[in-house]
């Protein structure tokens, strides 16, 4: 992953955290969405590799 995609995930990151209430079930969307993307930044994929990873393609 080049630097630039690396930028604009965290930039995508950083939005949906401010984007959180505070609120657990309000927030969950957001929290699944920035989770996926973490994901990707990091570059983690599902321990099972026959179960397809449906947030980051996997």
């Amino acid at each position: 992953m080049s630097e630039v995609q690396l930028q604009d995930l965290e930039a995508q990151i950083e939005a949906l955290k401010s984007q959180l209430t505070g609120d657990m079930f309000a927030d969950m969307e957001v929290r699944d969405k920035i989770h996926n993307l973490e994901m990707k930044l990091k570059g983690v994929k599902p321990m099972d590799s026959s179960i397809d990873c449906i947030g980051c393609g996997s």
